[in-house]
């Protein structure tokens, strides 16, 4: 899974925030402001990747469990998927 093109991410003051551009503007009118570790995963995202794959890197950069990581990129993996920004 990829993040679908068109949304695009850029931090500012200390965050990150995505937004759809192009034809993605058509699925998602809105703005997203992430936390450090949505930040992380969305990154993640950018490059083709699977969900286990994004918990492990989880587990070595923050102090946090498998179990917690992976359920906690299935989160935000399902919340991007609600408004069409991942790319199976």
């Amino acid at each position: 899974m990829k993040l679908k093109k068109g949304f695009v991410t850029y931090e500012t003051d200390g965050e990150q925030l995505m937004v759809a551009a192009g034809p993605a503007a058509k699925l998602f009118h809105g703005m997203i402001r992430s936390n450090e570790t949505a930040a992380f995963i969305v990154n993640k995202l950018k490059n083709e990747t699977t969900a286990e794959e994004i918990a492990e890197s989880l587990c070595s950069e923050y102090d946090v469990d498998s179990d917690t990581a992976l359920r906690d990129v299935n989160s935000i993996i399902d919340k991007l998927r609600s408004i069409g920004a991942v790319d199976e």
